[in-house]
């Protein structure tokens, strides 16, 4: 990435980006392993419920479709990507919570919507928190500095207290729902992985701050967004 002294270190914090081959790399390794084997394959496992197959897979399947994009041309829509990727996030979170649910709902044979509508107020809750939170380490030039190595950036206490706070509290409803150790143990994993896909969710403010500084980008990246056969590669 070229360096100019007319463009700030906020906005060359967050125009900080991958190569389009990393970017492909990204969804195949996130998708396979995130996604379809620690999100999608529980869910298709035994014992089988079409009432967590259908909410999973139908936008697993479309996120797959988009993801061809990326996977064969990632140097054409290397912009798009961001938004992509963001949204990955959104719906690995959400298939992660629906996990959560299937163990809750059809191991432990819980009734009720109590379990199903605290787990939901959580999946937004940290979704929410996460934007909130990229926008301020944003503007607050936490981004920046930590680039640069500051030794004296430091993890935000609201993002280790949201963390710790969404896994005890999946921890709690699995404990007051269920005695098996095992069933805790997994939804507490699950939990956690939750916290870092929930993270990759911001990269949809991402895109649009690219959108929006769609210039200061080509400075940057003069072949950003172009076709593989016009960089000369």
């Amino acid at each position: 990435m070229k360096r100019h002294k007319d463009i700030d270190s906020i906005t060359l914090s967050y125009l900080h980006l991958q190569t389009p081959k990393e970017n492909r790399r990204n969804i195949i390794t996130f998708f396979l392993f995130f996604l379809d084997i620690i999100g999608l394959l529980p869910i298709l496992g035994e014992p089988f419920s079409y009432a967590f197959v259908w909410p999973a897979v139908v936008p697993v399947a479309l996120l797959h479709i988009w993801a061809v994009l990326y996977v064969v041309a990632p140097f054409t829509f290397e912009k798009s990507y961001y938004l992509f990727f963001g949204i990955y996030g959104i719906v690995n979170t959400y298939v992660y919570f629906l996990v959560i649910q299937k163990y809750l709902y059809v191991y432990a044979g819980l009734n009720g919507k109590v379990p199903f509508t605290l787990g939901l107020l959580l999946l937004i809750g940290l979704l929410v928190f996460f934007q909130l939170l990229n926008h301020r380490m944003l503007y607050s030039g936490t981004y920046a500095r930590l680039q640069k190595n500051d030794q004296k950036v430091t993890i935000s206490p609201a993002l280790t207290a949201s963390g710790i706070g969404y896994v005890i509290a999946h921890i709690l409803l699995s404990s007051f729902m269920t005695e098996s150790l095992f069933m805790i143990i997994i939804i507490t994993g699950v939990s956690i992985l939750s916290i870092l896909t929930a993270f990759f969710s911001t990269t949809v403010h991402r895109y649009y701050f690219i959108v929006k500084h769609e210039e200061t980008v080509k400075k940057l990246y003069p072949q950003f967004g172009l076709p593989k056969r016009e960089r000369g590669i």
